[in-house]
């Protein structure tokens, strides 16, 4: 399809987005404290409102892929899937009471710098390697997925669109640090919500209401919300949603680096926690009115399918050939979706580049060579640019990868299950060492990447797809193979939902047993402490210690600012 789909209004708006955000990057540059320390640079001087922290908490974790993948999801296989906001509201209380107040009293730059607290440098350097290796495949994938999804679909070159996209955001985050980053999620989140909301609207407009859209979902059988098996293969049922979708929701909003070094630039707990609390809304509300876009799309298509008649040849491409197809003769609304799939790309790898230079200077580059502190802000904002850059090489590279694309994906959420493991292992007991918790992590990290990886495996099952009404020839698709489920390796029929759960009791299981038989000095004992540090420890269990031990909870350096900085 050629670029004649696009307009000028279309190009203004993909523009001044563009624009709008390095501009963003300029000014903070420039501001404030410019950027001239590492405080301010990766951690915005620790003062930020909340706001602009609760609403990139959620462009962070909602990518490119997740909008169009959401969708696909809820045309192809129904609404199901929207139960996992109930695991997000039931997880968001158990990160933000047990977890967080830990990395908020450490007050430490890297996530990973609590492992080597609580058990030791090995494990910390295994961690922080391992996320790492996680983030830039990701991130990769991030940039490159929904370039060839708009090609294919409007044909906006891919390397234009991986070139703006990454070279923007590498420019802006790298000048602007973490405040520009925060603000230009601002922006591009209430991007994302309009791209998404035009398609809902204009959807409901073509059916003749938005109430039809629901209507002919449900005669599609898309409203089915009646899967309460415990069974384990089943793809999404109302258990592997909610407990699947707690524990990957607190391997990233728990323990991630990403997301705890958003929370840990405001200046009190009690503002990071209400930072955790306001990205639930805004998380939920972007999930729900994606998931109906997939059902107004279905609504539009339900007698004329387009994978079926091969007007698309993959699931991902169903939201920008809707967009090309019935939404270019609005004026600007092609402009305004690519602006929206564009910013959660921007949004999503930002934060990737800030977050790993954190933990290459501190978990790396601190830790084996002395760096004056004159040059560490330099370097910081030279290992953002690097990491752009990288980003950007992966992407053109992912085009010669083939099946590794999805193997990326695929390794971001199998290791998410056992490094959540080892932080609970870590904060729930004072027993567990550095062996154990090493071993558990090597493999359980091993158990969900076979799991995730192994094949052959069942394709999941399409809900019914009709062409009758297209009005044009197209030849009617055979009826589907009836799969014999049983005759595939059973863990390789498990639900992809229970990849993460399996990964974490593993990890929690065998740290737990390993340390019990194969004792370890604790790094305190090491240090000649008569117990450990209450500090390291969730709530709950500092309470009990300092109860035992009598000792007093540190003040955090947040409340001390406080009265200064409370917005």
């Amino acid at each position: 399809m050629a670029l004649s789909v696009f307009g000028i209004c279309d190009y203004l708006i993909m523009v001044a987005t563009m624009i709008a955000s390095v501009a963003i990057g300029v000014y903070f540059r420039f501001s404030g404290g410019k950027q001239k320390t590492n405080e301010e640079y990766l951690l915005a001087d620790r003062n930020m409102s909340i706001l602009p922290v609760a609403v990139s908490l959620m462009a962070s974790f909602m990518s490119a892929i997740t909008l169009l993948g959401v969708s696909a999801e809820n045309y192809y296989f129904g609404m199901q899937f929207v139960i996992i906001n109930i695991a997000y509201f039931l997880a968001t209380p158990i990160a933000s009471r047990l977890y967080l107040p830990v990395f908020f009293g450490l007050q430490k730059t890297s996530t990973y710098e609590y492992l080597e607290l609580r058990f030791g440098s090995q494990i910390r350097m295994l961690a922080s390697l391992t996320y790492t290796l996680q983030m830039l495949l990701y991130n990769g994938i991030v940039l490159y997925a929904p370039a060839i999804v708009l090609e294919s679909v409007t044909g906006l070159d891919r390397i234009i669109s991986i070139l703006v996209v990454g070279l923007a955001c590498t420019f802006y985050s790298t000048l602007g640090g973490m405040k520009a980053v925060l603000f230009t999620d601002l922006l591009q989140s209430l991007l994302m919500f309009a791209a998404v909301l035009s398609v809902v609207v204009f959807s409901a407009v073509q059916v003749g209401g938005f109430g039809q859209i629901f209507v002919r979902a449900r005669e599609g059988g898309r409203l089915d919300f009646s899967n309460f098996s415990v069974d384990p293969t089943q793809r999404h049922t109302w258990w592997s949603l909610i407990i699947g979708g707690m524990i990957t929701y607190l391997s990233l909003y728990a323990v991630n680096h990403t997301q705890v070094q958003r929370l840990l630039t405001v200046s009190t707990l009690d503002r990071s926690q209400q930072c955790l609390w306001w990205n639930l809304p805004v998380m939920s509300a972007l999930s729900i009115i994606t998931c109906i876009s997939g059902l107004g799309i279905y609504a539009v298509y339900k007698d004329c399918d387009p994978l079926t008649y091969h007007g698309i040849t993959a699931i991902d491409q169903l939201m920008p050939y809707y967009v090309v197809q019935m939404m270019k003769s609005a004026p600007g609304l092609l402009g305004l979706f690519i602006a929206g799939i564009f910013s959660a790309s921007l949004s999503t790898i930002s934060a990737a580049c800030n977050a790993l230079a954190a933990v290459t200077l501190t978990d790396y580059v601190n830790r084996w060579f002395l760096i004056p502190s004159s040059y560490i802000p330099w370097m910081t904002k030279l290992a953002a640019c690097t990491y752009g850059f990288l980003f950007l090489g992966l992407a053109f590279l992912a085009e010669h990868l083939g099946g590794v694309l999805q193997a990326a994906l695929t390794i971001f959420g199998a290791v998410g299950g056992p490094l959540f493991g080892v932080f609970t292992l870590g904060m729930f007991t004072t027993f567990a060492n550095e062996r154990g918790a090493f071993v558990a992590l090597l493999t359980g990290m091993a158990l969900t990447l076979w799991m995730s990886f192994g094949g052959p495996r069942p394709t999941p099952a399409k809900l019914p797809l009709s062409v009758d009404g297209c009005g044009f020839n197209v030849t009617n698709p055979l009826p589907a193979v009836s799969t014999n489920f049983s005759d595939y390796f059973y863990p390789y029929r498990i639900s992809y939902m229970w990849t993460s759960p399996i990964g974490f009791v593993w990890v929690l299981a065998v740290g737990t047993a390993i340390s019990l038989v194969w004792r370890q000095q604790q790094p305190w004992e090491r240090d000649g402490k008569p117990h450990p540090d209450p500090a390291l420890f969730t709530p709950p269990l500092a309470k009990l210690l300092r109860k035992k031990y009598g000792d007093k909870p540190p003040v955090q350096r947040g409340l001390l600012k406080e009265s200064s900085l409370h917005n």
